[in-house]
């Protein structure tokens, strides 16, 4: 009875001391680094949903890569041949969106300039410093490839423009954190941070704090400033500085502008700031490109999203901000940031 009574004595006392903390699970997917941060008392639990969450993510990475034989890669050659494909329920309604989201900003994110990405050698986790064949260019940016070329009916994609060649790199991390989201949900998994790549979303909070993120600063390894990010809210960031390369002094980013067949030069980096919604994960991702390529027409951009939240940094070091989101910045260091509407 007193080994009963000290046995059950000791099981008290280590809950008692039982503290809920961040577990944190990384690894390398998307050509980036992602976390999977679960607050929580229980490792185990945590190491299983979030287990759950990175093999979602390799799934993605599979299956949609752009140059790695891919769903998409089979995809891509039969638009070649000029044939239609049946594709994935998944993909289908990828494609569907991305066009979609396409439409609404003019044009300016347009995942059907695979060729154009390619031809600026961003189709290589190695890429050499070279620009592209000037005939090659002309020729792609005569082709007129586009989102809108493609038709998509049930599983059935084709395209009426055999230069379509698809890249999903500036949709897919927005669409993994909304996956992630929902697998953990289904866990029943409260409190998380999802961060991939610089994308990232909140579930619940931490503790009886919320998250709390930094904004990267384009040009220093530093954070430009911190917010708290709430319950269902996502984040994004378009950068010059993800992936690049300089030649002749001059900075050469992945963020082509279909219009030139060019690295957009107008921007630094572009954040958008998602509230609550449906697809908050893919609207943090894909809506920021074409506010990044708009240079001084940004906040029309994010207007057509419906988003409020939004900070540019451009070209020359401004940093302008929307009043909404400048309400829920820190700086770590004085900086003068324009407030616009």
């Amino acid at each position: 009875m007193l080994r009963v009574l000290a046995l059950a004595a000791c099981a008290l006392l280590l809950a008692a001391c039982s503290r809920a903390q961040v577990f944190h699970h990384e690894a390398y997917v998307f050509g980036t680094r992602v976390d999977v941060a679960v607050y929580g008392e229980n490792q185990a639990e945590a190491d299983r949903t979030a287990a759950a969450v990175l093999r979602e993510f390799d799934r993605l990475h599979r299956a949609y890569h752009a140059w790695e034989p891919s769903e998409l890669t089979a995809l891509n050659a039969a638009i070649a041949r000029g044939e239609a494909a049946t594709v994935s329920e998944e993909l289908a309604a990828i494609l569907k969106d991305a066009q979609a989201i396409a439409a609404t900003g003019d044009g300016l994110f347009d995942p059907a300039l695979g060729g154009l990405v390619a031809l600026w050698g961003f189709h290589t986790d190695t890429f050499v410093p070279q620009r592209p064949d000037p005939d090659k260019l002309q020729a792609l940016l005569a082709a007129r490839p586009s989102m809108a070329d493609l038709v998509i009916e049930g599983n059935r994609v084709e395209s009426r423009n055999p230069a379509v060649q698809l890249d999903l790199g500036g949709y897919a991390k927005g669409y993994a954190l909304d996956r992630a989201a929902a697998i953990l949900r289904e866990q029943g998994v409260v409190n998380a941070l999802i961060n991939i790549g610089g994308n990232v979303m909140a579930l619940g909070r931490k503790g009886d704090q919320p998250w709390r993120i930094g904004i990267q600063h384009p040009r220093a390894p530093a954070p430009l400033a911190t917010l708290p990010l709430y319950d269902g809210e996502a984040i994004g960031t378009s950068g010059d500085y993800q992936r690049y390369f300089e030649l002749d002094g001059e900075r050469y980013a992945h963020l082509l502008d279909p219009r030139t067949g060019q690295p957009a030069h107008g921007t630094q980096s572009l954040t958008v700031l998602i509230t609550p919604r449906a697809n908050a994960g893919t609207l943090s991702d894909a809506p920021s490109k074409p506010a990044y390529l708009a240079g001084e027409g940004w906040r029309e951009q994010i207007r057509r999203f419906g988003i409020e939240h939004a900070l540019r940094v451009a070209a020359d070091g401004r940093v302008e901000v929307t009043r909404a989101l400048r309400a829920r910045l820190q700086f770590p260091s004085p900086v003068e940031a324009a407030v616009v509407d």
